[in-house]
């Protein structure tokens, strides 16, 4: 009776096993997102005596968005940063918040993901994934090789497509063009040889891929803002604690902020350094030509609809945002 007491005395004191969250990111070494990312695994750590810890695959090693989720389901994985395509892979309606023309500036932005988050979460969930934070990749431009001044212009654009993203479909067919669909990897080898001539990305996405050295002009409206998020696999979440948890969603809720405001000066930085190195500017102020813009954002948000959302989801965000921009 004594020894087995003494045995349940020593269980209750050994040490918890560690939980190791295997996390992949295309985001390279180095980079502001692994930096942050680095940081918010050793706060974790810490926070938690110790008991969880991050694995981190960066640079794509684990293979693109589809490869990680793949492996995430067979439990290779638990854990990943995803752009807006990987999200829509698992939850297609949250392409709402990459929807083209959609948001004027940082405000909106902010003010939609904070007023959808529990929403979305909540539909992560039922998929198999926790929500623990948004981290947008920035806005994103448009990149060519020939000025284009207006929708006409845009016919006699041999433009990319990120392979598999109806959004991105959808957007460059209101503009009356036929994209060229390639994976990332290709794009670069593609402009050298001239099959492209037009890329859409953010300022910092251009300048780190150096795709920009084959590009002669951005245009200044935005196309779209490039929303990301961070998940985990619910199966690997239940593996921790009450107590864990929570402070695994509240050390993300801080540092995935605190990216997004980073990313955010890092694309400023992006923009003007390749202004600096020859890239020319083209500014669009003629009311009607952004009035034409304008619809055709409001052509693909609408060809997508029953395809990725809802339209009273669709209806919803965008009376959200029409509201918030009259009390601002």
């Amino acid at each position: 009776m004594r020894l087995l007491f003494v045995l349940l005395l020593m269980i209750q004191f050994l040490p918890a096993q560690q939980i190791k969250i295997k996390f992949a990111t295309l985001a390279p070494e180095g980079s502001t997102w692994m930096n942050v990312m680095n940081e918010f695994s050793a706060d974790l750590l810490k926070s938690t005596d110790g008991q969880v810890k991050f694995k981190i695959y960066a640079g794509g090693v684990q293979g693109d968005e589809k490869d990680v989720i793949r492996k995430i389901r067979i439990n290779q994985l638990h854990s990943a940063g995803f752009t807006g395509v990987g999200l829509g892979e698992i939850l297609p309606e949250v392409r709402i918040l990459d929807a083209p023309f959609l948001f004027r500036n940082h405000r909106e932005v902010d003010f939609i993901t904070k007023k959808f988050f529990d929403r979305f979460a909540k539909k992560f969930e039922e998929k198999g994934y926790i929500l623990l934070g948004w981290t947008e990749v920035g806005f994103v431009h448009i990149y060519t090789n020939q000025p284009v001044q207006n929708t006409e212009d845009f016919k006699g654009i041999k433009m990319w497509m990120w392979e598999g993203d109806p959004l991105a479909e959808a957007t460059f067919r209101a503009y009356g063009i036929s994209p060229i669909p390639l994976s990332i990897t290709d794009v670069m080898t593609s402009l050298q040889t001239g099959l492209i001539d037009g890329v859409y990305t953010s300022p910092l996405a251009c300048a780190a891929l150096q795709w920009f050295t084959k590009l002669n002009y951005v245009l200044d409206v935005p196309l779209a803002n490039s929303n990301g998020a961070v998940l985990i696999s619910r199966r690997m979440f239940n593996k921790l604690n009450p107590q864990q948890q929570q402070i695994l969603k509240e050390k993300a809720r801080e540092y995935f902020g605190k990216l997004t405001q980073l990313s955010r000066e890092d694309n400023k930085t992006a923009a003007a350094k390749m202004l600096a190195k020859g890239m020319k500017q083209i500014t669009i102020s003629d009311p009607q030509i952004l009035k034409e813009f304008d619809e055709v954002g409001r052509k693909a948000r609408i060809a997508l609809v029953g395809k990725l959302y809802s339209a009273e989801l669709l209806d919803e965000v965008e009376t959200a945002l029409q509201a918030y921009r009259k009390g601002n």
